[in-house]
Parts: structure tokens; sequence; C-alpha cells
């Protein structure tokens, strides 16, 4: 069993404790010289949409995956209108987490780190349920800053960024936020050039401009009300990414929004990750499927069969954020990576973790 910082109460279940310190959290069961040579990580990112778990163990360079869970619990729904987590919203949450919980006990995992971003960030309610995950899971979640959250996800996905010279864009779309960071890739590891957080994602985006009306018209108008909303956020950074812009600017993008549209662009039938992570699409193609995708109803898109019900009323805000990105870094081909926080997290606690 995992260590729980003493500063909490015990949890009710007999649950790994994760968190913040859990870079120095450490399983009893054999001492430091007798360790297992090839030990269980985990990674846990709750965002304002999705609940993710990735438990893999290192293998050189790389790692295996050992298990992995995702749920869409839309955490951040309502959030913007009541600025506060609904009780529907932190039950879905907490059934999801008991899952990942499990799963932990389960794996016998030596090390992991649990983090929330901008629900948790943004609502008024954010550390009463955090504090409540932890009594009833026994999960303890760290909630990261924006810049954090930039950071882990640059870790766990620049390394499908093409070949080139001169800087690149990398971003990612979520719930409540999406995070955009022009990276340097010159030396051995990216180096933050610049950084922007936005305070848009799918679900934010989504609840501030109604958008799936019955009259074409009216979402065609509520498409590009979105698309204004996102550009004004951007404007500062969108100024400086001029200056950075090299002949042809390498993009590559980290969420299910950029992971669903390369789906739809390769006519899938299912969501199939080998051919997904590692894509390149002209941005041109991909501009055209959020073009579709905007005009069409709610019905419509719930048919496609990588985007059905869950989705089909919040790809749209993931299309207008992607366009606005488009606009400001005029890039040919964008990027497609199925990683990103839990990866950059799995990085750094087998980092530590080996060396010990």
């Amino acid at each position: 069993m995992v260590d729980q910082p003493t500063q909490m109460p015990p949890p009710r279940r007999n649950h790994v404790g994760t968190g913040k310190a859990a870079t120095s959290q450490a399983v009893k069961t054999a001492p430091r010289d007798r360790a297992p040579p090839r030990r269980n990580y985990a990674a846990l990112d709750l965002g304002t949409n999705n609940c993710r778990l990735l438990i893999a163990r290192p293998e050189g360079s790389r790692f295996t995956v050992v298990d992995a869970f995702s749920r869409i619990v839309r955490l951040g729904e309502g959030l913007a209108a009541n600025g506060a987590i609904s009780q529907a919203a932190m039950d879905r949450a907490l059934s999801a987490l008991s899952v990942c919980a499990d799963k932990l006990v389960k794996r016998n995992v030596f090390m992991a780190r649990s983090v929330a971003t901008e629900a948790c960030r943004r609502a008024t309610n954010g550390q009463t349920f955090v504090d409540r995950v932890y009594r009833e899971t026994g999960i303890k979640l760290d909630i990261i800053a924006p810049q954090e959250e930039a950071r882990l996800a640059v870790l766990g996905c620049h390394i499908l960024l093409e070949d080139g010279e001169g800087a690149a864009l990398i971003f990612d779309i979520g719930g409540g936020s999406t995070e955009l960071v022009l990276v340097d890739t010159s030396g051995p590891h990216p180096r933050t050039l610049d950084w922007c957080s936005l305070p848009w994602g799918v679900v934010s985006l989504s609840e501030s401009v109604p958008h799936d009306s019955h009259d074409a018209t009216a979402r065609a108008a509520a498409y590009e009300m979105m698309c204004a909303k996102v550009r004004e956020a951007m404007g500062p950074f969108t100024d400086r990414l001029a200056d950075a812009a090299a002949e042809a600017p390498r993009l590559l993008g980290t969420s299910g929004t950029v992971t669903t549209l390369a789906s739809v662009f390769l006519g899938l039938t299912h969501y199939e990750r080998k051919l997904i992570d590692g894509l390149r699409v002209e941005v041109p193609a991909m501009r055209d499927i959020c073009r579709q995708l905007a005009e069409q109803s709610v019905t419509e898109r719930a048919k496609l069969p990588c985007i059905g019900p869950e989705r089909a009323d919040l790809v749209v805000a993931g299309c207008a954020i992607l366009e606005t990105i488009f606009d400001a870094w005029p890039a040919p081909f964008v990027g497609v990576a199925d990683r990103g926080i839990r990866e950059g997290i799995l990085r750094q606690l087998m980092t530590a973790g080996e060396r010990k």
C-alpha cells in the first residue's frame, strides 16, 4: 500500500493515494534494494469533460501500457452558469474515479500522480470536491495550474512533432480551457518560447454559445460567434505568434477534438488509436470537416460513428477553437497525438522512480 499524506484523513477504502507529492511515494512491500525491476506507474487526468487513467511500466526509453481507462464524465457541465460543480457531475466523476482506484490497487502501482484541471480550478467548490474524492476513493487529486497543464501536455506528445526548422506550436483543446505552447525543438528537449491558456474549451464554449438550432442559418451564425470569442481571447498571443512563424510552421494537437476529427477524416467506423496517433492531416482537409460538422444538426452529427451522441453537442466548439488556431498559425499540416498529459506525467514519474 502506498503511504497516505499524514495531513489528510484516512480513506474509507483501501485504495492507492496519489497527488503532487506522488514522486516521493513508494510501496512498502519490499526494501529498496530488492524492489522489482519493472514497476507499474500510473497517471490520472480528471478534466472538464473526461476522466482518463493510464498505467504503464518502463521498457528502456519507452513504456508499455499495462491498463487504461477513459470515461466522459462532464465534470464542468453547468459550471459557466453556476460557478460550481453540480452534484450530478460530482457523482459521475466519483463513479469513474472509483473504477480508477480499483485499478491502481489491482495493478500494484508503485508511483502515481493524479491531476485535475480547469473545472476544479474554476469552480467555487473545486477543493471541496477534491477533498471528497480523497475521502471516498483514496485518490488525492492535484489541481494544477494552466502552465503546468501545458508543460505536461508538451512533455507527453512532443516526440510526434515532424522534423523541421524554427518554432513549432503544440495545442491541447480541453473541456474548460485550451493550452497553446510555442516550442523550440533545436535541442535534445523542447524548450518553451511562449505559451497561452485560453478560457475556452469544448464544454465552456458550447455552454456559452447555444448552437444546436434546427435552423441552418442560426447554426452558421453561432459557429461564427464561437470563432469570434476564441479569436478575441487569443488576440495577444496571435500577435506574438506572427513574429515566430517560420516558412513552414509545424503544428501538433493533442485532444479529443483533433483525434475525433482525424477519425472522421479517415472514415473510421470505430476509433483506432494506432491509425490516429502520429497521423498528419492537411489543414484545408481538416477545415472542410470542421465546416461540415458545424453545418450539421446535433442529430446528424450523433449518427457519425466516431462522434456519437456523447460528443455530438461538443465537437462544434472544438472545431471553432481548431479553426482559430489554424488562422493564427498557418501550418500546411496538423499532427494528431493521442497522448498528452498522462504520458507527460508517466515520463516524470518513471524518471524519478527508476532513479530510486
